[in-house]
């Protein structure tokens, strides 16, 4: 007996089967009544399931999406369209996204993390631009746990595993380990490139007639409805749905690549629009496409490349298999672009054209067998105003700061080095390639990846940051030291922070207290930006990250660029020479609520977070990056997790130098994590130059030394150890724990 897939259109009204795809009864009313007047089928309901989920339509996020500051005199392109780009001069742009492959990652941690990247990879070609570079965000539970362990092992693995294939360094990032995302883990890629602006692209199917084309990998059924699954949120009750994870073909996506860029840049008089198959896969960009455009489209699904038998007209829409491109071209020249992607051995085939009028027809053998407004399906979700209430953790916080008692200054700072956060990470990055291409300049480990710009003396800055332990104890402060840190780490290593993209990982929007810390964290980031001068660009927003009503800390991941004019200017964090001037820019306070030091000696983090203002912040960063550009200094690190002390120690690790440092502050503020710092190191001859510039805001501590051995003086009692050995906890602490 045959089994019957699809359900009639009573079936799937009276069964509510559209349930399960993420459509609330609502919005099925919705679509009955106001958008299709009359009852939709199987495939319709499933079209509208993908585009109207939150992964693809923001519904839930909208409202806060439009309190970010987007503008700026530097940006050639803000979101809407597949990655943001802005001006570097010279008629040259950068091009960048992030992209949150949560969910899939949780569930297949290899391919999950693997198609995350390629997907990240293919919204930056579609624009116009080569990729140069790749950046991972991940947060992880305690290492402490096989299955956590089996996480980490396998999502590194997919980022190695693809970013190296297809030959794009990995030159930065940052990992995190917390309980709070013990069961749902955060896997955040971030992809840049280059292009001249005379080649930047638009995804539109614009012109009557003209073919839509689809290139690239085979469909199968791998990843259907993997919008919906993404904007869903975990429950052990749930089958774990390994079908809505994608599989990648690293080789397959080098060669569209190559292909889609041929196109652009040799037959750009014949193509119109180009787009990435993301999330709901060919519905998506097709309906995308048409939409801002105005126009209407047509396809023949019988002319899809299918690996698969039988697929049916629901899941040739709505399946996220990888490495696939939609193009719209002028009718006529098909037989060009056929021959670019024949070239490279991939399937090019003439699936639809653009049509009059704002209708998306579907045909499969010969029925038509979807028939629906295009702008319905792009840009009329229901828009929700959810409901915002002040969590109850804030309304019981207490107003004191934690007050350590740091008995053995010297034994607290070896442990510190060796927590999962603190400890040095590369033997996660040494699992990617990030010297591929030849350009990279600065590798993961310092505080921004750096990557040289070729035939230019310019170089492009970029980090990923964000702590959601300060979010956690204020969201909207915590949102502006989220972009204040990455703007940290880029004037650390000589960049003028240029603009973000972001990832906004967050739990269940649909409860209150939930949406509280979205909505806050987004208005303290669209504080911080407007600040900075650094719009934000391009993201994406990955909410329901919860397992058994559990959700994670609020974590806004933020990617920044930043433009270094000069490679000269190029700083690092490691003191360079003996002898060499040691400095603090900016003031050191007792601020311990949500530090690492609060985490490691109580095992929480409570209380309210430590004041932060971004004036101080912005004037700190702006005097330390004319010092740079002036040449005074020899290197710059920023103050984060782990405070003063913990910087200095990473500071003295690469070069194997020592310190010998004084202060007046108790050996306990040298854990205190203080905003708006930096560790600078200045050559003698710059001395007096640099403290006339940089007064009052620095405090001279000593000098770095040729001897083995980190000593600083504080005001109650010493740190003295052998640099050697704390690096050799500091660099077996994260193996050890991963064994």
């Amino acid at each position: 007996m045959l089994k019957k897939t699809e359900l009639t259109p009573t079936e799937l009204r009276d069964s509510k089967a559209y349930r399960d795809w993420g459509l609330t009864d609502a919005e099925y009313q919705l679509l009955t009544d106001k958008v299709l007047g009359r009852l939709p089928n199987y495939t319709e309901a499933g079209l509208f399931s993908g585009m109207w989920s939150e992964h693809c339509s923001y519904k839930n996020s909208k409202p806060v999406l439009k309190k970010f500051w987007t503008q700026g005199e530097q940006v050639l392109e803000g979101p809407g369209e597949g990655a943001g780009i802005i001006d570097i001069g010279d008629g040259q742009a950068v091009v960048f996204k992030a992209e949150s492959h949560n969910h899939p990652s949780a569930v297949e941690p290899y391919e999950g993390a693997a198609t995350g990247v390629g997907g990240i990879i293919r919204d930056i070609f579609s624009m116009g631009a080569r990729p140069i570079a790749l950046l991972d965000s991940l947060r992880f539970g305690e290492p402490t746990t096989p299955h956590t362990k089996y996480l980490i092992s396998q999502v590194v693995a997919g980022i190695g595993g693809y970013g190296n294939c297809i030959g794009i360094p990995t030159i930065g990032g940052d990992t995190v380990f917390d309980a709070s995302y013990e069961k749902n883990p955060l896997v955040n890629a971030m992809c840049v490139g280059i292009l001249d602006q005379k080649d930047i692209q638009k995804g539109q199917a614009t012109g009557l007639g003209n073919s839509v084309i689809y290139v690239g990998a085979k469909t199968g059924r791998d990843g259907i409805n993997g919008a919906s699954f993404a904007s869903a949120e975990f429950n052990d009750a749930k089958d774990t749905q390994r079908s809505a994870v994608q599989v990648g073909d690293p080789f397959m996506e080098k060669l569209l690549m190559e292909a889609c860029l041929e196109v652009i840049h040799d037959h750009r008089d014949v193509l119109v629009g180009i787009q990435d198959m993301g999330a709901a896969g060919l519905v998506s960009s097709s309906a995308e496409m048409a939409s801002k455009a105005g126009s209407g489209l047509e396809l023949n699904l019988d002319l899809v490349p299918q690996r698969e038998t039988g697929m049916t007209p629901f899941e040739l829409m709505l399946s996220e298999s990888q490495e696939r491109m939609l193009l719209c071209v002028q009718a006529g020249a098909e037989d060009e672009i056929y021959q670019v992607f024949e070239k490279y051995g991939l399937d090019a085939v003439t699936i639809g054209k653009v049509t009059s009028g704002h209708q998306y027809q579907l045909f499969h053998h010969g029925k038509l067998v979807a028939d629906v407004p295009v702008d319905a399906l792009a840009t009329k979700a229901p828009v929700y105003q959810r409901e915002k209430k002040r969590p109850s953790r804030l309304n019981h916080q207490s107003h004191h700061q934690f007050m350590p008692r740091i008995v053995d200054a010297t034994g607290t700072l070896k442990k510190m080095l060796q927590q999962p956060t603190i400890a040095s990470k590369a033997s996660l990055y040494e699992t990617y390639d990030s010297q591929v291409q030849t350009n990279t300049v600065v590798k993961p480990g310092s505080d921004a990846g750096v990557i040289r710009i070729r035939h230019t003396d310019k170089a492009l800055a970029v980090t990923t940051d964000v702590n959601g332990r300060y979010l956690y104890l204020n969201p909207r402060v915590g949102g502006e030291i989220a972009v204040a840190e990455a703007a940290r780490n880029i004037v650390a290593s000589g960049g003028l922070p240029l603009g973000i993209t972001d990832c906004l990982n967050y739990g269940n929007p649909e409860k209150p207290e939930q949406f509280y810390d979205l909505d806050e964290s987004a208005m303290g980031i669209a504080r911080a930006c407007q600040l900075f001068n650094t719009p934000v660009i391009s993201g994406n927003v990955s909410l329901n990250n919860e397992s058994n009503g559990e959700a994670i800390y609020p974590t806004p991941m933020i990617g920044m660029v930043g433009l270094i004019k000069h490679q000269r200017d190029i700083t690092t964090q490691d003191f360079k020479h003996a002898g060499d001037a040691v400095y603090v820019l900016g003031e050191t306070f007792s601020d311990f609520n949500g530090s690492e030091l609060q985490k490691m000696l109580t095992g929480e983090i409570a209380g309210e977070l430590f004041d932060f203002d971004l004036v101080t912040e912005n004037r700190n960063q702006r005097l330390l990056l004319r010092a740079i550009q002036k040449g005074l200094i020899a290197s710059a690190h920023d103050v984060s997790e782990g405070g003063l002390i913990t910087t200095i120690a990473e500071s003295c690790f690469k070069n194997g130098l020592g310190v010998q440092l004084k202060s007046d502050l108790p050996a306990s503020d040298f854990f205190s994590e203080t905003q708006s710092r930096f560790v600078v190191s200045v050559a003698p001859k710059h001395q007096v130059v640099f403290e006339k510039l940089a007064e009052p805001y620095v405090t001279y501590l000593g000098q770095t030394t040729a001897d083995d051995r980190l000593f600083v003086k504080t005001a109650d009692q010493p740190f003295d150890l052998a640099v050697s050995f704390a690096k050799q906890l500091w660099e077996g602490a994260l193996p050890c724990l991963l064994k």
